[in-house]
């Protein structure tokens, strides 16, 4: 099973939920799982399918994410690029140059390096920044992190002023279980710009975690205040 196995499973589903197809993903996944069993045990049997899925998922619900949002947010005149090709690619055209650049982080004599997200927004007639993305399942796996990196950002003049969001289906119900703050719903309240969520549970939705259909929208209002 490839990512584009899963972008067309995608596409089918949003034919029968239309626009609140995001709150389905998890169960997307779930699916994707049984074909990607299938055609693991096929190629690989006897082999540890769990951990096989476990990378697939990770690594492909980043790029579904980036595919889902990339259309809505190039109609607002920015783009979008993978945090993994601006780090690793050794022959970035011109822009994107510029672009990682204006993203790094400045450790002194440790040198310049950039902050770990999956999705990079910014505006192509400058290169400047305007937010950056960490799409997880579950928000332990990278909450914390993420937190740091938008501390960071913060201490420099050409970094300050750079969104940090997080989006996730929320699979391990930290944010959907409001009887107990956990640390996850703490770090996103706290040290983050927002947090969209792609789930049917119930959200107890404010200023900093919203469901995931109103990220477009605040993207919108963020470039509109800019």
């Amino acid at each position: 099973m490839k990512f584009e196995d899963l972008k067309d499973m995608y596409s089918e589903r949003q034919l029968v939920e239309g626009v609140e197809v995001y709150k389905t993903v998890s169960q997307l996944l779930q699916d994707a799982k049984e074909r990607h069993k299938q055609d693991f045990l096929r190629d690989k049997p006897g082999g540890d399918h769990e951990q096989s899925w476990r990378a697939f998922k990770g690594k492909n619900f980043e790029k579904l994410i980036q595919h889902i949002i990339t259309e809505s947010i190039e109609a607002l005149g920015m783009r979008v690029i993978n945090g993994n090709q601006l780090e690793r690619s050794k022959n970035l055209s011109l822009e994107l140059g510029k672009v990682k650049r204006n993203l790094a982080i400045d450790y002194g004599e440790f040198g310049l390096h950039l902050p770990d997200v999956d999705i990079v927004v910014y505006d192509p007639k400058d290169q400047s920044v305007i937010a950056v993305i960490s799409s997880k399942v579950t928000l332990r796996e990278r909450i914390a992190q993420t937190g740091y990196w938008k501390l960071k950002l913060l201490e420099s003049r050409t970094t300050e002023h750079i969104k940090v969001y997080f989006i996730t289906p929320d699979e391990d119900g930290t944010l959907t279980d409001t009887y107990l703050p956990k640390k996850g719903r703490a770090i996103v309240e706290i040290d983050l710009d927002g947090t969209y969520v792609l789930t049917e549970a119930n959200l107890d939705e404010s200023a900093k975690v919203k469901l995931f259909e109103h990220f477009i929208e605040d993207f919108k209002q963020l470039l509109e205040n800019n």
